[in-house]
């Protein structure tokens, strides 16, 4: 027979071996979301009349961004009922139903990150437009999303902000912050912040940084591919919008601050979310890419395990080794996903994304797709993050398929 003394000490044991078990985290990225017809922006170019004109058009761009040829498919397209054109068609509505039927088939889902261009084409425009944006934050948000607040007591969308968010004025890109600031389910604390989406700052610290400000900061050099789709060079910067130019103190800092916080943060697992990819395969925003490595990859690199993103209209899941950074040296490679494909659609470029694996040894590739819809869901254990990439089909209906699945090892240090 077991003394009493001793049992109750075996018990204690156990009970504080279990509550040392930290307990799995899940949640949901999108990006690239806030197209809706309402507000659809006339180009200059014609727009097409018939469907067959629409799929020229989407063939000659395929060409002029140096795509393969033979790879050549248009995107789905919609007829404007008014007008009769025919534009790209939205998955904004069919991604939000997909994310609230995935998170109603048993996938938990404790919160949603929103990962820039929140608002096509030219963000909030505090009235310049000539349309309120009351109505415009209505369609574009809390129609689509307030349905996710089923999923938890209190489901909150941690948002950032993309280039599209910045297009009109900073006066414009202010009014979706105060919007997300002041809004359930929605969330901001600034363009830049830190949050501890679970309540517990030692289980998860997400880091949310305005990539088009940072970028707006440094000289980012146009894109151009020769015609087998490897990058060319060229002197020619892509200059910034006067507004989005780091404005204060804490913008100028950011990189500093995002530094720091990741330094001290007592969390588990740190989580880095911003709009502009470091790594993607669609070959339109290398350049971006490259610059944002040189401001970023270093933090990232010593203590960040994964970096979100979107701005590329795909769903991309890449590695980078760090081999430049030698604090990283000995720990696992840093993952980062791509999922922008939450309203919009856009094409790989495969010649291209194979030169980029041939010039940069760092990178690895595990899985592209373009010319979809879709989400990614990040289950968060003990040490261990496992990526499902989620895509629904081009009829509009909803539905939700796991089109791939990676698991990927816990890489800071709490």
């Amino acid at each position: 027979m077991i003394p009493l003394r001793l049992l109750s000490f075996v018990l204690l044991l156990a009970v504080a071996g279990c509550a040392a078990q930290p307990r799995e985290i899940r949640f949901l990225a999108f990006g690239d979301s806030g197209y809706h017809y309402d507000y659809h922006l006339m180009d200059d170019d014609p727009e097409p009349a018939t469907y067959d004109e629409f799929v020229e058009f989407e063939r000659q761009e395929w060409l002029e961004d140096k795509r393969p040829p033979a790879e050549f498919r248009p995107q789905p397209g919609y007829r404007m009922p008014e007008s009769g054109i025919w534009i790209p068609a939205s998955g904004q509505m069919a991604v939000a139903n997909a994310m609230r039927r995935y998170c109603t088939d048993g996938s938990a889902c404790e919160f949603a990150v929103m990962l820039g261009d929140n608002i096509y084409p030219d963000g909030a425009t505090a009235g310049a437009d000539g349309r309120d944006d009351v109505t415009r934050f209505r369609k574009i948000f809390t129609e689509p999303y307030a349905p996710l607040t089923t999923f938890a007591s209190d489901f909150r969308i941690y948002v950032t902000l993309g280039n599209h968010d910045w297009r009109t004025s900073r006066e414009g890109a202010m009014a979706q912050v105060r919007f997300h600031e002041t809004t359930r389910p929605f969330y901001m604390d600034g363009i830049r912040y830190k949050v501890a989406p679970t309540g517990d700052a030692r289980e998860l610290e997400v880091f949310v940084i305005d990539t088009h400000v940072l970028l707006s900061g440094v000289d980012v050099l146009e894109d151009e591919l020769a015609e087998d789709g490897s990058e060319l060079h060229t002197d020619e910067v892509d200059p910034p919008s006067p507004w989005s130019l780091p404005h204060t103190e804490e913008e100028r800092s950011m990189v500093a601050w995002l530094e720091q916080s990741l330094a001290q943060s007592p969390a588990r697992w740190k989580i880095v979310i911003g709009h502009h990819p470091i790594w993607s395969s669609a070959g339109s925003k290398f350049q971006q890419a490259r610059a944002l490595r040189g401001l970023i990859l270093p933090a990232l690199c010593r203590h960040a395990d994964m970096y979100l993103a979107g701005h590329e209209h795909t769903l991309e899941v890449h590695t980078d080794a760090c081999i430049a950074v030698p604090e990283a040296r000995g720990r696992p490679p840093l993952a980062q996903l791509v999922s922008g494909a939450a309203g919009k659609q856009r094409p790989l470029n495969t010649a291209f994304a194979r030169h980029q694996l041939a010039a940069n040894p760092e990178l690895s590739s595990l899985w592209a797709e373009g010319l979809v819809w879709g989400f990614a869901h990040v289950t968060l254990a003990a040490d261990r993050a496992t990526i499902r990439m989620v895509t629904t089909p081009d009829d509009q209906s909803g539905t939700a398929e796991t089109a791939f699945e990676h698991s990927f090892e816990r890489r800071s240090d709490p």
